[in-house]
């Protein structure tokens, strides 16, 4: 028999974790100290495996319902769903950790022990004000003075400055260009 809301909202902690069976492999796994978890139990490759589907209330049972069956298609198709997810996340960081701020970041923190300290202030503080926000959230491979939003984003970075500060920030943005 399917769960309900009211008995997925009632179920209080017990001495031990225990499981409340929906449907499909999805139960909601309630916690001693009165935390509640939707997991779904599937079998891959002759593994058995749990995914989360979410926390509860913050996740309803009709969404839980909808993770299900969306993970329930993957495993249909011989795609494990806790795999790509983890995949997924690995894409993500990935993305984020080769912006050019952060490349920008990682080459600022490599050359700042050669520069003196209001050296190094300033460039910083240039890279903040006018760079990454216009180009801090590109990927590093499409920033090159090739391509026309670079150029016009590093223009309008530029142009935002005084001129011994443009310069400067030619001469930084220029270094860390991949090669």
């Amino acid at each position: 028999m399917a769960l309900t809301d009211l008995q997925a909202k009632k179920a209080g902690p017990k001495e031990k974790p225990y499981r409340l069976s929906d449907s499909a492999g999805m139960y909601l796994e309630v916690h001693p100290n009165g935390s509640k978890y939707w997991r779904l139990k599937y079998r891959i490759a002759g593994k058995e495996k749990r995914l989360a589907l979410g926390v509860y209330p913050e996740t309803s049972l009709g969404e839980a319902r909808e993770a299900r069956d969306q993970a329930r298609k993957l495993i249909t198709k011989g795609v494990d769903p806790s795999a790509q997810r983890q995949a997924a996340k690995v894409v993500e960081k990935a993305a984020t950790t080769n912006t050019f701020e952060a490349v920008a970041r990682r080459w600022f923190s490599e050359h700042k022990p050669t520069w003196s300290p209001e050296y190094a202030k300033r460039i910083l503080a240039r890279l903040e004000a006018d760079v990454f926000p216009k180009i801090g959230a590109l990927d590093i491979e499409s920033v090159k003075s090739t391509q026309p939003h670079s150029l016009r984003s590093l223009d309008a970075a530029r142009q935002s400055c005084a001129a011994p500060v443009s310069s400067t920030l030619g001469f930084s943005i220029t270094a860390l260009r991949p090669r």
